[in-house]
């Protein structure tokens, strides 16, 4: 029987876990635990010094429902619970816990505190703290503790620990709360938590609104009356007999008025759920904010999950009232520079806070919205969309070729993650086109003509960076040329103070394989490649810098016609990444990786229709052959996990620990490649211990198809992201597509999985752990140099807020001097630019460039056989090119919002080589050349890097579709008549 009971206690303790974490006190409960071991004890408060009094609650837990029991261990817990100060931590584990309406009642009276209590901070602290400890609200040491932090730190700091003190109250906290603010005067802040009105100090109670005891299944009334909506609704708990007390001899109607006093403002406490409400900001969230109310050009740069984006959301508010109040109309865009930030803007930031006032939409290229840019812009006030958008349609507006957009036509203009606007990006092409029209604007004022509007402009960051930067000169200049491009009159920053959750830092440093035969293998397959080729390698396989050579190498082969070096280095790349992944993930992942490049380079030997052989040379029979005597051993080594890679055993122990020690882990894995992604999140799949402690993992993958792995279309991305939201994923494992702007407070653990790459990435990436008591965990990759890159990352931050502080700190007349001086050098090198690009246009010269097959080198066609659609794709739709390749079918085919479809890829017919896809447009087949699969001969000389059609100086004529389909329905017509 006693079994029975113990095993009915710990279920409640363990049910109850996430109320104990907020409610228990670890360092005064320890003390009057007896039934825990002192050396267990040691471990609790050890956890509590470095990690946080929530993870040493959880380890005390665990360690007080650990079995086997002493008997009575359940009252002895419930007393050392009420002894030490947690009352209400006790009242959860009591036979009868509180209700679930009075549990929601209680939630939303601790809610309405944190989003008020910016206000509340300003309260006679130690006044209200003496009243608080008379009515049982704080206990001796919780009092004691407010005195001095108030002593030390200001009355401010003591409010807010008091604060913190008095949420973690039993029921009934509320209501007596309020009772203390009246009794110490500080009316205003009664009204704020109650929204009561016309109270005086003399008769508070009269004025608030009656209302009769709701009883049985009754639905409670809101605070105030009317018939606000359920979720507003708040129930009255029925009082302790210590509190009953207080009303003895009262009057019906005074107990009838004192209940209401537990009920919250109701408008306060749906925050964040009804749209239109009001925002509340921060004291630092104000105080940078306050320059672009007065309308000018800032900076806001603040860590991640500071809330700028909510400060945003303020500021657009509070700019388009003025504008509405002067009876002028505003228009604000929003810039983002990836698709899946439109949404998330929308949906939980502008929406929310902005309508019904006003009219809020959000357009990005995966957008549903089939109507103009130009009409969204002017039939709403703020619209949320990709920078590429608007940079397209301004560019329209001065070509004349489609109804464009002006920057004449915004009033406000906020840049998200405004640190790229640098170095020829979109935000850059963007700034450009203001910074010119300002400074038109200054030659037309001297004309004394009518200068032409431009918006105000608002830039977000969570680090600007260095740019590279090794001494301070160099990192200040940095930063102001970014606030020059923004055109920002000052960057505005601030210390967080006890609002900033830094997480924990945690580098877990690696030991080499004590043996490597899968790797061995591999380098000795290199090292066979290296002798036929007659090549000597300057670095180690599987290093960067080898990479780096073989494809120097691979570039002077092909423009050399040096067909056995380019074929040999080729393969040699691919071993080359093998080594990587063997390093990064599995052995069998790097051996699927190596085989399905061989067989993919069989197939392009072999004619899709008979499998007749193509042309393979001496050179290709032996790489061939090279990688089927080394197979089976290959796949047998890799079955070997004693022989794995020690990154992804301290990758397993870290996510082991995450989930074991938190009660709802959710956390990210970033990685350096798409692959990698892809397979970290199948091994933790596939991985039964995993699953036992409830790991659900998926991947986020980029969606632009400049990688052989094939990309997430934006519908994949949304949807493993929305999981993530919800928590149906709990691990997410990503590329650096997910360290900007990815908003998901639950997240409380980050590892970077060998990958560092610069101070603005690793802030980024630390900043997704933003739920309290987070970690960001470093884990090291063979050859990857993560740890000393990281450190030279921290010394950067260090420098850059240092150079941030010295710019502050600059008279507003020598600041305003160097920006001008930065604008008016980037106005004139940008005018360089584009007349270089002007005078590299070759129209008439099409004849001098000649394309020849990478592999083979047979020529294949010159310029003048090109045409471009849609301004962006290169076709050759000529008879004679038609003879030379090969169809094959695309196994990575993709849904395109476009008016072609790409469903098969061309390839050379003497070699295999593939050359770029056939495209269906408008009932045309096009071939479309991919440059990066051809040497290029341009004026008589061989182009040794020529990977992207816009290193070609060459303009070519648009696709003439009409021409084209007359040949077309001509030929349809003569097969019709045989």
């Amino acid at each position: 029987m006693a079994s029975e009971e113990d095993d009915v206690y710990l279920n409640l303790i363990d049910y109850c876990r996430p109320r104990l974490r907020e409610r228990i006190v670890v360092e005064r409960v320890l003390d009057y635990v007896l039934f825990i071991e002192t050396e267990q004890k040691e471990l609790i408060r050890q956890k509590a010094r470095t990690d946080g009094n929530l993870a040493a609650t959880d380890l005390l837990i665990s360690a007080v429902i650990k079995k086997p029991h002493e008997p009575g261990w359940f009252r002895a817990f419930v007393e050392a619970l009420e002894n030490s100060g947690c009352e209400a931590a006790a009242e959860y584990i009591q036979v009868n816990p509180p209700r679930p309406e009075v549990e929601a009642e209680n939630d939303y009276c601790v809610k309405l505190v944190e989003l008020l209590s910016p206000r509340l901070l300003d309260m006679n602290t130690v006044d209200v703290c003496i009243h608080c400890s008379s009515e049982g609200l704080l206990t001796q040491d919780d009092s004691e503790i407010v005195t001095a932090t108030t002593t030390n730190q200001g009355n401010r700091s003591g409010a807010r620990e008091l604060l913190r003190c008095i949420v973690r109250g039993q029921h009934g906290w509320f209501s007596k709360f309020l009772r203390v603010l009246r009794e110490t005067g500080h009316q205003n802040l009664y009204f704020e938590l109650t929204g009561s009105t016309d109270c005086d100090t003399k008769d508070e109670m009269a004025c608030l609104p009656l209302k009769d005891e709701p009883t049985g299944s009754e639905a409670p009334a809101a605070a105030g009356g009317g018939d606000s909506p359920k979720f507003m609704e708040i129930s009255v708990k029925e009082e302790p007999q210590d509190e009953a007390d207080l009303y003895a001899g009262a009057s019906t109607k005074s107990k009838q008025r004192e209940s209401s006093l537990e009920r919250p403002r109701p408008d306060l406490v749906a925050a964040a759920r009804s749209p239109g409400q009001d925002i509340v900001l921060r004291d630092y969230q104000m105080e940078v904010a306050r320059p672009a109310l007065e309308g000018k050009n800032i900076i806001i740069c603040l860590p991640t999950g500071s809330g700028k984006t909510r400060v945003a959301v303020y500021i657009t508010k509070h700019h388009l009232d003025s504008r509405r109040a002067e009876g002028r109309s505003g228009k604000v865009v929003i810039l983002v520079n990836k698709v899946p930030l439109v949404e998330q803007h929308f949906s939980a930031e502008f929406c929310p806070f902005l309508k019904p006032s006003y009219k809020v939409e959000r357009v990005s290229g995966d957008s549903q919205l089939k109507i103009s840019f130009t009409e969204i812009v002017k039939n709403n006030d703020v619209i949320i969309c990709t920078a590429q958008i608007l940079e397209n349609y301004l560019e329209r507006s001065i070509t004349g070729e489609d109804d464009g957009v002006n920057l004449s036509d915004l009033s406000l203009i906020v840049i998200d993650e405004c640190h790229h606007t640098q170095k020829g990006g979109v935000y850059n092409h963007i700034m450009m086109r203001y910074l010119k029209q300002k400074h038109k604007n200054k030659r037309l004022k001297k004309e004394q003509k009518e200068p032409v509007p431009i918006p105000q402009i608002l830039g977000l960051t969570a680090s600007p960076g260095v740019g590279g930067a090794t001494k301070m000169a160099k990192a200040e200049e940095h930063i102001l040329r970014i606030c020059a491009n923004l055109d920002a009159v000052k960057i505005m920053t601030r210390s967080l103070g006890e609002y900033k959750k830094e997480p924990r830092k945690i580098i877990e440093s690696i030991e080499d394989r004590k043996e490597d035969p899968f790797g061995n293998v591999i380098k000795n397959i290199m090292n066979a490649i290296h002798a036929h080729a007659e090549l000597s390698p300057t670095s180690e396989p599987g290093s960067q810098n080898y990479e780096q050579w073989v494809v120097q190498k691979e570039r002077i082969a092909a423009t050399e016609e040096n067909q056995k070096v380019r074929a040999c280095t080729e393969h040699l790349r691919q071993y080359n990444e093998g080594l990587n992944l063997c390093n990064t993930i599995r052995m069998r992942d790097a051996f699927s990786f190596l085989n399905e490049y061989h067989q993919e380079q069989i197939k392009q030997k072999t004619t899709p229709d008979d499998e007749e052989t193509i042309q393979i040379t001496d050179t290709e029979r032996f790489l061939f052959n090279l990688f089927k005597e080394n197979k089976e051993e290959l796949q047998r080594l890799a079955e070997h996990p004693e022989f794995e890679n020690d990154s992804l055993t301290k990758l397993k122990s870290k996510i082991l620990y995450e989930f074991s020690s938190r009660e709802a882990a959710r956390g990210i894995i970033f990685t350096k490649t798409r692959r990698s992604a892809i397979a970290l999140s199948q091994w933790i799949q596939e991985n039964p211990k995993f699953a036992d402690i409830g790991v659900k993992a998926s991947h986020v993958i980029g969606g632009g198809d400049q990688s052989v792995v094939k990309p997430m279309t934006a519908a994949e991305q949304r949807e493993v992201l929305s999981k993530f939201h919800s928590g149906r994923v709990n691990l997410l494992i990503a590329t650096t597509v997910a360290e900007e702007g990815l908003d998901i407070a639950a997240c409380n653990f980050v590892i970077r999985y060998g990958l560092v790459t610069n101070e603005i990435a690793m802030i980024q990436a630390r900043g997704r752990a933003r739920a309290e008591d987070s970690s960001y965990s470093l884990v090291e990759v063979k050859n990857s140099g993560v740890a000393e890159k990281e450190c030279v990352n921290e010394y950067r931050i260090d420098m850059m807020n240092k150079a941030i502080e010295k710019i502050r700190a600059l008279d507003q007349a020598d600041y305003d001097k160097r920006i001008t001086d930065f604008q008016m050098e980037a106005i004139l090198v940008e005018k360089m630019t584009v007349k270089k690009k002007k005078e590299k246009k070759m129209q008439d010269a099409k004849g001098e460039v000649k394309f020849t097959c990478r592999s083979c080198s047979k020529h294949v066609c010159t310029g003048d056989d090109i045409q471009m659609i849609e301004n962006m794709h290169r076709v050759n739709v000529t008879p004679e090119f038609s003879k030379l390749f090969i169809r094959r079918e695309n196994t990575n085919l993709q849904e395109r919002l476009l008016d072609y479809e790409t469903n098969y890829y061309i390839a050379c017919k003497d070699c295999g080589q593939r050359w770029g896809s056939m495209m269906l447009y408008k009932g045309i087949d096009c071939p479309c050349l991919h440059v990066k699969y051809f040497v290029v001969t341009f004026n008589g000389k061989k182009m040794g890097k020529c990977t992207k059609w816009n290193e070609l100086p060459i303009k070519f004529p648009a696709f003439d579709y009409t021409e084209h389909a007359s040949r077309v329905v001509e030929s349809s017509d003569e097969d019709d008549a045989e």
